[in-house]
């Protein structure tokens, strides 16, 4: 065990500015990746999660190992995104405040790049880029990496999931061959084995924790509702975690601010981030997250990139990434610096088999939670409303008020102010959850007829068919659209399907309803004679 940077061999320059950033001891990876980077050489993949110290593994060797004195590019360091470009250059310059002849330029989209340029031609021996904006400037001829003697790939998987192979090549192809190649990912899917094998010469494996594995400060929960409860869970949940700090991540660009636009109309300090902001859009609500003004940032994963936040209490997936192992990038983002996290996980019955995936990935279970009921929600909104009384500080200051306000209140119980005072600030919950609905999907089998009366009535001019076959055959609505598109419907005479364990309801056009229903009954799908019912 490594107590201290001294032992890694790093010089007394860098040592310095770790300490003085607030680095005591050596993580796991940065014990593991200094040592080797320093006295050995060779390729090195290091599979270790976000947050775990990876900038200052390939970091702090770097600047040591340099030859400062030249500013030729001798780093190149590609990661997928502006934002995490940006808090690697300023890790950089921090760890080398007292290394003389340290030069980097950061270059990325989204900013002026004739700014970029001029930097460039003044010189650097190191570069942090973004793979678009890489090629761009080696298209313009005014980036050589010719020079180059240490390549960083970090986060290689997302950047391969943001679809930058074809940059990738490109960069690389420019880079020597005898140089040395460090690739940093969170997981190792095939294809960034595939990039390790084409840009790497028999690079030795370093794996922080198992493979594709989760960080082992989080618990994984999941709550299973309807989908169209979604963001009612969603309010529940944070609604139930007063002191909740976190990151809700969502699909689509659109979702996100949807989403965020919702929360802020009912009264949550939250913000979206996503690809449509401008720079200083995002910089303004990264610098409210950082400093707590917002509790929740509501955001896509290729935005979330680069967010540095140690302290998160809470990842919620408002919708499970379309990739599993891009789950572990979303839970890695809390239970960071030897501090506990939770990561929640919003489905509906149809996303079940999505966690049995991601766990698998993981090695780690989900526990199923229940979303809480109004009632309990209110009661966990009491207490810490009570916390928050006891623990405020009384100044002497308020003395020379109380005779006016005993006064005022003369005719009042203590009771009665106690009542009152919590009634300012809790009433708007009582009033909300007064008749709030279980929103948990109930656990066992129900009755096919119960679910049926469920159903609602049909859109004008369509009627439903009740088919025997539902989700625990792995029945998706992709299925029943081809299904009815077989049968001669076109889309306009689908309307909507609701899926169930054993049977579906479909709505289909009120005129074709006997004819589809003809041409199912005893058809076979999927291993299942089908019975198809009109109404």
């Amino acid at each position: 065990m490594i107590d201290n940077f001294e032992e890694l061999g790093l010089n007394p320059e860098l040592v310095s500015a770790v300490t003085e950033l607030g680095f005591e001891k050596p993580t796991p990876v940065q014990e593991t990746v200094i040592p080797k980077q320093l006295d050995e050489d060779g390729d090195i993949v290091c599979l270790a999660q976000t947050g775990t110290g990876k900038t200052a593994a390939f970091g702090l060797p770097l600047i040591q190992t340099m030859n400062q004195d030249s500013l030729d590019t001798q780093v190149l360091i590609l990661c997928p995104t502006r934002e995490l470009c940006r808090q690697i250059s300023d890790d950089l310059n921090s760890y080398a405040k007292y290394s003389k002849g340290f030069k980097l330029v950061a270059v990325y989209g989204g900013s002026n790049i004739e700014q970029q340029i001029r930097s460039l031609r003044k010189g650097a021996n190191v570069i942090v880029a973004t793979p678009g904006r890489m090629v761009d400037l080696i298209e313009r001829k005014v980036a050589d990496l010719s020079l180059v003697n240490r390549l960083i790939l970090d986060e290689a998987d997302e950047m391969l999931n943001m679809g930058f192979k074809e940059e990738l090549d490109a960069i690389v192809s420019h880079c020597p061959e005898n140089r040395r190649t460090l690739l940093f990912s969170a997981t190792l899917p095939s294809e960034v084995e595939g990039i390790a094998k084409k840009y790497m010469y028999r690079p030795e494996i370093i794996t922080i924790g198992k493979r594709n594995q989760g960080a082992e400060n989080v618990k994984h929960y999941f709550y299973l509702v309807e989908a169209k409860n979604r963001y009612l869970a969603l309010k529940r949940i944070v609604d139930f975690n007063p002191h909740i700090y976190g990151i809700v991540f969502c699909r689509t660009r659109q979702e996100t601010q949807e989403i965020a636009d919702s929360l802020i109309r009912d009264g949550y300090n939250a913000e979206a981030l996503h690809g449509e902001l401008s720079q200083t859009q995002r910089d303004w609500v990264m610098s409210r997250f950082r400093n707590k003004t917002l509790s929740l940032l509501v955001a896509t994963d290729v935005a979330a990139r680069g967010i540095d936040v140690s302290d998160l209490t809470h990842v919620i997936n408002y919708n499970l990434p379309d990739e599993p192992e891009q789950y572990t990038h979303r839970s890695g983002r809390t239970g960071r610096a030897d501090k506990t996290g939770i990561s929640i996980a919003i489905i509906n019955t149809r996303e079940k088999s999505k966690i049995k995936r991601i766990e698998k990935i993981l090695g780690k279970t989900f526990a199923q939670a229940k979303v809480p009921t109004g009632k309990e929600v209110c009661s966990k909104q009491l207490f810490n409303l009570i916390d928050q009384i006891e623990n405020t500080e009384v100044k002497e200051e308020i003395n020379e008020y109380m005779s006016v306000v005993e006064s005022k209140w003369s005719y009042l119980s203590k009771e009665d102010i106690i009542r009152r005072v919590l009634s300012i600030e809790f009433n708007r919950f009582l009033e909300y959850y007064k008749h709030a609905p279980d929103l948990n999907v109930p656990e066992g089998p129900v009755k096919s007829e119960e679910k049926v009366q469920k159903a609602k009535d049909p859109e004008k001019g369509y009627t439903w068919i009740r088919l025997n076959t539902g989700t625990r055959r792995g029945i998706t609505p992709r299925q029943i659209i081809r299904l009815m598109t077989a049968c001669g419907l076109g889309k306009k005479g689908i309307g909507r399907i609701e899926l169930y364990n054993d049977f579906t309801l479909i709505e289909v056009s009120s005129r074709a309803a006997n004819t589809i229903a003809e041409q199912l009954n005893g058809s076979s799908y999927r291993g299942k004679r089908l019975v198809a019912q009109v109404g």
